[in-house]
């Protein structure tokens, strides 16, 4: 495994990557949670999002950057993180790794890497989303084993007349979630 800073001209693979990856989640677990219509209104173009969203994660003028683990020729996954100096914060975008090197220790590795830069940039809590469905739960399993926190949230929605409502947020152990890791629970 080798660990590199993305370039501009990584970028078009890092979004195969990432319709690979999420498009199981997508078109299998959301669509089958949710009625049609919030599923088209939530996520029913979640493809072309990604393909909005991906070449925005590397901007060194925005201070976004993009982290990639390689095995051979082949880009194994991706992190994406940025810090927010200002509020000592730093937040990982989005972590992606491919289903055959999954369990394997990139995400790890692409974590411990995009983390260091962040400590040095000064932030003192990481923070990155991830979903509380099955999809989701070797993601869950990484963060806690790194130390993060899980803060669960939810999003409920429903359709009326006027369309797709969100109706109510709620706690709950099977909803989106948001871990949050202090760095200074950590050696430097």
């Amino acid at each position: 495994m080798v660990i590199q800073l993305c370039t501009p001209a990584d970028l078009p693979e890092v979004l195969d990557i990432t319709l690979e990856v999420f498009g199981p989640f997508y078109e299998q677990t959301f669509r089958s949670m949710v009625t049609p219509e919030v599923f088209e209104h939530q996520h029913g173009s979640w493809a072309e999002d990604y393909r909005r969203m991906v070449p925005g994660l590397l901007s060194d003028e925005q201070g976004k950057h993009v982290v990639l683990a390689r095995e051979g020729s082949e880009i194994a996954g991706y992190l994406a993180w940025h810090t927010d100096i200002d509020r000592r914060h730093g937040e990982i975008d989005i972590l992606c790794v491919r289903e055959q090197w999954r369990g394997k220790g990139f995400g790890r590795a692409l974590c411990a890497w995009a983390i260091e830069p962040m400590r040095s940039e000064g932030a003192e809590v990481v923070q990155i989303g991830t979903g509380g469905d099955d999809f989701h739960a070797p993601a869950r399993h990484l963060y806690e084993s790194l130390g993060f926190s899980l803060v669960p949230v939810a999003v409920s929605c429903t359709t009326s007349a006027e369309g797709p409502q969100i109706i109510r947020k709620v706690f709950s152990s099977r909803a989106s979630t948001a871990a949050v890791w202090p760095l200074a629970s950590l050696a430097a």
